[in-house]
């Protein structure tokens, strides 16, 4: 099993930065890749960030050029670096690791998330 714990949101002013950490515990070994992803109230979940185990990234075309994704494999974490955050920004934001258990199954895991409110 992995288990995350994200931390890192709050209330920011438009314009303004955050950055996000989820760290991840348990089969460590197993992770193919952790991403971030959010949901606003009356919205689908959507993927915000993705990274992979071996660095590849992807990004919402929403939050490219504007958010970064990176990993400390060695700490076992995943950052989520936010700027010039604008007001539809603000959802809750999920960490997700996508692991293989010891029989070579693909699992998920998600984090409770944490709130990123950004006002005008």
């Amino acid at each position: 099993q992995v288990q995350l714990v994200e931390s890192g949101g709050g209330l920011v002013q438009t314009g303004g930065s955050l950055r996000l950490s989820c760290v991840a515990s348990g089969s460590i070994f197993s992770i193919n890749a952790m991403g971030w992803y959010r949901q606003a109230p009356g919205k689908q979940r959507e993927l915000v960030a993705r990274i992979t185990s071996g660095d590849s990234t992807n990004y919402a075309d929403s939050v490219r050029g504007r958010f970064t994704i990176s990993r400390n494999n060695a700490k076992n974490i995943v950052y989520l670096q936010m700027s010039s955050l604008k007001t539809e920004d603000t959802a809750h934001y999920y960490c997700r690791a996508d692991w293989r258990d010891p029989f070579s199954v693909v699992r998920t895991s998600w984090g409770q998330g944490t709130q990123v409110t950004v006002s005008s």
